[in-house]
């Protein structure tokens, strides 16, 4: 099977976990646009949820395939959110997001729901995080080469994201450094340092937060849910 099909097998599975009347979080990138589409099929056959949108891209997509949205000043509560993720660390599932430049929307809706769903396919399953890709950082455009620089000592290669030849803004107005630590150690530590920065607003690190992360690959799928602290 091709990447998309997997991805859409996760999708619907983690959508079986939607029950009639919750407030459902929708998250943003490829694999979770199936999960909600996974989802608007359901509400056509009656299903009734809110969603919380975690971008202005997912918003668009929800609304036309008839989704109800709301707000987090609406609602108190999100009961489960699906989302995404760009690598899943094996045993703790600590996960890197933002590469679809939603990190900070998609991290408080996270931060406010009882359940975290993550779907993706197995190639996004590493021992460490970093060992694949970039750690997306979202910060303030007002300094950004200071902040980047205070990056650059924690170890990262870091680069301004770039769409069309301009810095890439995030849809609350930020910028996103994309930064190359190397496989991570120590992701709560780390991202408890990138944390303190003057000018980070938020980190693509998202640590003891997934509930479950469903994996789709060519033999099927599997839910690995996070292992007990010793």
């Amino acid at each position: 099977m091709d990447l998309d099909t997997l991805k859409q097998t996760a999708a619907r599975r983690a959508v079986e976990y939607v029950e009639d009347g919750m407030v459902v979080g929708l998250g943003t990138g490829s694999t979770a646009a199936f999960a909600v589409s996974a989802l608007a099929e359901r509400v056509r056959l009656g299903l009734r949820v809110v969603g919380i949108a975690t971008s202005e891209r997912t918003a668009r997509q929800a609304e036309a395939e008839g989704i109800v949205l709301g707000t987090l000043a609406e609602q108190s509560r999100v009961d489960l959110t699906i989302d995404g993720a760009d690598e899943v660390a094996l045993g703790d599932l600590a996960l890197i997001k933002g590469l679809g430049g939603a990190l900070l929307r998609e991290k408080i809706v996270a931060a406010a729901s009882d359940r975290l769903i993550i779907v993706v396919d197995a190639t996004k399953l590493v021992e460490r995080l970093g060992s694949h890709g970039p750690l997306p950082v979202e910060v303030a455009p007002f300094g950004w080469q200071a902040t980047a620089r205070a990056l650059e000592r924690l170890g990262a290669e870091v680069n301004l994201r770039a769409q069309q030849g301009q810095a890439f803004l995030t849809d609350g107005g930020h910028y996103i450094l994309d930064c190359r630590f190397g496989p991570i150690a120590d992701p709560a530590g780390l991202e408890a340092a990138i944390d303190r920065i003057p000018g980070v607003v938020e980190s693509g690190l998202f640590v003891d937060m997934a509930s479950a992360v469903i994996v789709a690959d060519e033999g099927g799928v599997e839910v690995l849910r996070r292992a007990p602290a010793p």
